[in-house]
């Protein structure tokens, strides 16, 4: 499919979210004719360079694995001047911009390849020039990563050229839904019949086709003579208040997906589809969603959207579930259980969840004992003896957060959940885990 369009789109960070979602859909929309990307990965910039930007992207159905072709896609690596200049004008001219990188800390770093500056510079040199207004979309999972980019870039512009800047960009928080990974094995994508990103390359994109992302919604200044702003990405669903849908992403999707792989992890199961094969387990990490995480969101945000109904959640978390466990997508408990330390932080999606419901007047007892398997993934000696969760998660909250009126609770339900978890893995997984 040639690019067709009048639009220039650009990405920053090329991993399976921006080349899954951001470039794919940019790509499919029809509505770009430039496709550019900043990556600073040498291998991954030659690779693709080599293949005259176009790369393979693996998208797991229900029911097959589809390989999808996208390109020519312009890449360029900040940290070369002649890229970087390249990507400087590219945001000039664009009409979308997203970021797709580990988190919001990469926003800055030192030097004048940083993805704050190059927007800045890129976003002065629009107003100069009457490029485009453009939306920025911010893709880290962070209910506040369009802020924190937005500051950070508008600190790089001079003070008397803010308002014009303003007026031409947009910044946009995300909730993506959509699972994703990276395979970097050979010899599994081989035997897995997964197409490679480039021919000569290990690495593999694999998401789910799932596609319904939402945004904030876009809200330009009107001005005389110039028309509303459509984007090029249709798919995307623009809600006016998006924080609902952050909470329902980090303490249902994520939480859940956290818990299972934690769980998953005591189980000895490789992968999350294997859930398919254990129904006792499968039925516990679904009533967690349900009864927990879905009761405390449905009664905190009652009102706002079907979302947060008991029907409308019910059929939220059974299409998760069926997608979590997809046997084409096979995600692996590794991948998905990786940094326990972060995931139980104090406003995470483990420990969060568990404050949320407490909150809500819900105690969140199958959310404690996935809190205790992550405490028993991060440090197998918890589940060997009876150090205290405190000593582990003092280290991971701080002092500040261990001398609030929350944490004692938060910490008994994690221990109270300790022996269930032992009993379940010493029953050799029959017994009930509450």
């Amino acid at each position: 499919m040639p690019l067709t369009g009048q639009r220039t789109f650009v990405g920053f960070g090329f991993g399976a979210i921006q080349a899954g979602l951001f470039l794919y859909e940019a790509y499919r929309s029809g509505g770009f004719s430039r496709l550019v990307v900043g990556e600073v990965a040498p291998d991954a910039v030659e690779a693709l360079r080599h293949h005259a930007g176009c790369y393979a992207v693996n998208i797991a159905h229900h029911d097959r694995v589809e390989v999808a072709r996208v390109g020519p896609v312009q890449i360029e690596n900040p940290v070369v001047p002649l890229d970087l200049a390249c990507l400087v004008n590219a945001v000039a001219e664009a009409a979308e911009i997203s970021t797709a990188v580990p988190s919001v800390r990469f926003y800055t770093s030192p030097g004048p390849g940083s993805i704050h500056r190059i927007m800045a510079e890129g976003l002065r040199k629009k107003v100069s020039t009457g490029g485009p207004r453009a939306v920025v979309y911010a893709a880290e999972n962070h209910n506040q990563a369009a802020e924190i980019l937005e500051a950070a870039v508008f600190a790089e512009i001079p003070a008397d050229e803010r308002p014009l800047v303003r007026n031409r960009v947009c910044f946009l928080n995300t909730v993506i839904g959509k699972m994703s990974g990276v395979i970097a094995d050979a010899r599994e994508a081989q035997a897995r019949h997964l197409a490679t990103v480039t021919p000569d390359s290990s690495r593999v994109f694999l998401v789910e086709s799932f596609n319904r992302i939402l945004v904030s919604q876009v809200n330009f200044p009107r001005a005389a003579g110039e028309p509303p702003f459509e984007r090029g990405i249709a798919a995307f669903v623009e809600k006016e208040d998006l924080l609902p849908f952050e909470e329902a992403k980090l303490y249902g999707h994520n939480a859940t997906h956290a818990m299972a792989a934690y769980l998953c992890s005591v189980r000895g199961l490789q992968y999350i589809t294997d859930l398919r094969q254990d129904p006792a387990l499968l039925a516990f990490i679904r009533d967690a969603f349900l009864k927990e995480s879905g009761e405390a969101l449905i009664r905190k945000y009652a009102g706002k959207d079907r979302l947060f109904t008991a029907d409308g959640y019910r059929e939220y978390a059974l299409d998760l579930l069926e997608r979590m466990t997809n046997p084409f997508l096979q995600d692996s408990v590794e991948r998905v259980g990786r940094d326990p330390q972060r995931k139980l932080g104090w406003d995470d999606r483990l420990v969060g969840t568990l404050r949320l419901a407490l909150r809500e007047n819900i105690v969140p007892r199958r959310y404690a004992v996935g809190s205790a398997a992550a405490l028993a993934t991060l440090d197998p000696s918890f589940l060997q003896t009876d150090k205290p969760a405190h000593d582990l998660l003092a280290q991971i909250w701080g002092d500040g957060v261990m001398e609030t009126k929350e944490a004692p609770e938060v910490l008994r339900l994690i221990e109270d959940a300790r022996p269930h978890l032992k009993r379940w893995r010493d029953s050799g997984f029959k017994d009930p885990l509450v």
